[in-house]
């Protein structure tokens, strides 16, 4: 498992990618709300690493407001190698500032993060699905495109970690 820091969505777009996630279900897709007995929440990580400590997490970002109210306008939906299926933002310049800021106070405290989600390599999105059956993956991506364009507005932040049952809130 991984631990991560996670930046959540608005109301109206957790609902929506919530129905997206039932209708996938409904597919035979195993969305993320199957997964960890449902404890996920929509969201898109900005950092992630095989194990995060809370207490140095907060000393490194103190001062720092990491669920900055940013407007994410999904646009697309994406696929990652193992069959991983996302919805992703449109990479703004204030998106990827963000980023960058949390990215450089972490690596300051010596936090070791993965590197796919490094500045200059990090794919911004939000996991649908983990395991998508190589034969639905058209339907899986024609479920996603139904509601897409998707806008959403970060109104809070986490740092979680589900195998140690960590979910420890941000500014």
């Amino acid at each position: 498992m991984v631990a991560a820091l996670e930046l959540y969505l608005d109301t109206a777009a957790t609902r929506r990618i919530r129905v997206l996630w039932d209708a996938l279900e409904a597919e035979g897709v195993q969305s993320m709300r199957s997964l960890l007995e449902q404890r996920h929440r929509p969201h898109v990580s900005l950092a992630v690493a095989p194990r995060l400590d809370p207490e140095q997490v907060a000393t490194a970002l103190a001062g720092t407001t990491v669920a900055v109210p940013l407007r994410l306008s999904f646009q697309y939906a994406g696929q990652f190698v193992g069959r991983v299926l996302w919805l992703g933002p449109v990479p703004t310049p204030e998106l990827l500032a963000h980023h960058r800021r949390v990215h450089a106070r972490l690596a300051a405290a010596g936090v070791t993060l993965v590197e796919h989600y490094q500045p200059g390599r990090w794919v911004p999105h939000c996991t649908l699905s983990m395991r998508v059956p190589a034969a639905l993956m058209a339907v899986a991506v024609r479920r996603c495109l139904e509601i897409l364009p998707l806008e959403a507005t970060v109104t809070a932040a986490a740092l979680t970690d589900h195998a140690r049952n960590i979910s420890h809130p941000l500014p």
